[in-house]
């Protein structure tokens, strides 16, 4: 099965206020773009006094502000809200958007903003097993009327969720993860998506292979679950604006990733190029956070993607 190629927003919120992520979205509804998705921090790693808007509050400000975009976070920390909560909350927002939401989940990882705002931090192994349990309450918060779960780390009784999701059978799950053994093994039981990290994309189809392996265990085509990337994209309107944008792109961003080995990058044809092999892995749903950092330019970025770039994959 191929699936059509498609573009979102990856946008990290550090340093930014509501009037400039808003007109990003807005942005990004015009250009045609799927989706937009924020990270789920209270800071960024290295400079933790940079302001840092809490992105579901961001996210519920945004659904009221758009009619078409959809609405993500890449990915939610399960350990930061009770799943069972959560569900309430992701099924309230999907309501009000009249179903654009986008269940990004991942189990955490940043041990010094878990310690920081009084959470405990287990080991890997404990927070991917929080996150099954969590994944598997939230979809019974959105399918059943009286769900009750009794797990290790969680437990409901008949906590009833109305209304329900907008969407059927519920929202669309995509799992953010790497680790093989039981992350991996969740993407291939629960959900509807898998996204990759940027700083693993070298690796993305080792790792989907993983997936594929698994879900011949549960008797489940791989085809029905959607492969999305984090990458960032560095845009230049020629080889030349390319060439100026590149380094500053590589001295902020790059502790996300090895630009060099994982970036979409060039002038437009060079970034069409770059989409079109990831494409060849299995990439269907790019989420691109851009290099830009200056609004105007990010605004001119935006554009010149949805005159350039966008319609070589319509």
């Amino acid at each position: 099965m191929t699936r059509p190629i498609q573009f979102a927003l990856f946008q990290p919120q550090v340093g930014l206020n509501f009037s400039i992520l808003k007109e990003r979205a807005l942005a990004a509804e015009e250009y045609g773009f799927h989706s937009i998705w924020l990270p789920d921090h209270m800071w960024v790693r290295g400079a933790p006094h940079l302001d840092y808007l809490e992105s579901w509050t961001v996210l519920s400000g945004l659904a009221a502000a758009t009619t078409k975009l959809r609405l993500g976070g890449l990915v939610f920390c399960n350990s930061y809200r009770n799943p069972a909560f959560f569900a309430k909350m992701l099924a309230t927002l999907d309501n009000i958007s009249n179903g654009r939401v986008e269940v990004g989940m991942g189990a955490g990882w940043m041990d010094e903003e878990y310690k920081a705002y009084g959470y405990e931090f287990p080991s890997g192994g404990v927070r991917a097993s929080q996150l099954r349990e969590g994944v598997e309450i939230i979809k019974k918060m959105f399918t059943e009327e009286k769900p009750s779960y009794d797990g290790k780390y969680y437990k409901i009784t008949e906590a009833y969720n109305n209304p329900k999701p907008v969407q059927k059978p519920h929202p669309p799950i995509t799992i953010g993860a790497v680790a093989e053994q039981k992350m991996l093994k969740l993407v291939a039981q629960h959900a509807d998506g898998w996204n990759c990290p940027a700083a693993a994309s070298h690796r993305l189809e080792k790792k989907w292979g993983v997936i594929v392996d698994y879900c011949k265990g549960f008797g489940r085509n791989p085809e029905e679950i959607t492969i999305s990337e984090q990458v960032i994209g560095v845009l230049g309107k020629d080889q030349a604006d390319f060439e100026r944008k590149y380094p500053m792109a590589k001295q902020t961003l790059g502790r996300l990733a090895d630009l060099d080995r994982t970036s979409l990058r060039g002038d437009p044809a060079g970034f069409i190029e770059g989409v079109k092999e990831k494409n060849r892995k299995g990439v269907s749903l790019f989420t691109i956070v851009f290099s830009d950092i200056a609004q105007d330019e990010f605004l001119g970025t935006l554009k010149l993607f949805a005159r350039e770039v966008m319609p070589a994959f319509r």
